[in-house]
């Protein structure tokens, strides 16, 4: 998975500029999928993602977003990124906040997705469930279901940013 950050940016203040082929969120992942195009569908269809653009020909890029959540499709760069459905594994997760994860779970279930952890309430106050893709991208979608302070389900907190 590739990570774009605004490194240079105050992470108090990462929306100075505003570049519309980039969203100002700090961070924009890139998943790897072998045919992205298809991988948009298979996303809108069952997770309910949306396409904002695409680029290349053959198409190498698409940019997706569902609310806030955005991020990048790209095809496998040799030596450089590769698909979990090539590797055999995958190599990250992704949380993506919904606002009604209840309706969000039926839609995925009757388009198909494998779900591979049940909706459930979370100790740390969420209530989610987890899914993975054609490809093997595993998602955890996810609703506020409590405000838990992280230090009462066992969590250290290093510094107090809310």
């Amino acid at each position: 998975m590739l990570i774009a950050l605004n490194v240079n940016a105050d992470s108090r203040n990462t929306t100075a500029m505003n570049n519309r082929s980039v969203p100002t969120a700090t961070m924009l992942p890139h998943l790897v999928y072998r045919n992205v195009a298809e991988a948009c569908e298979w996303l809108t269809r069952v997770f309910g993602f949306s396409e904002y653009y695409r680029h290349g020909q053959p198409v190498s890029g698409i940019q997706m977003y569902l609310g806030d959540a955005y991020f990048m499709l790209s095809t496998p760069r040799e030596g450089r990124s590769e698909s979990p459905a090539k590797l055999g594994y995958g190599t990250q997760m992704l949380t993506i906040i919904v606002a009604d994860v209840e309706a969000h779970y039926a839609k995925t279930k009757r388009a198909g997705g494998t779900i591979w952890e049940e909706l459930h309430e979370t100790i740390y106050g969420e209530r989610q469930y987890g899914a993975t893709d054609l490809e093997g991208h595993r998602w955890l979608f996810s609703q506020h279901a409590r405000d838990v302070d992280p230090e009462s389900w066992g969590a250290t907190v290093a510094s107090r940013k809310f």
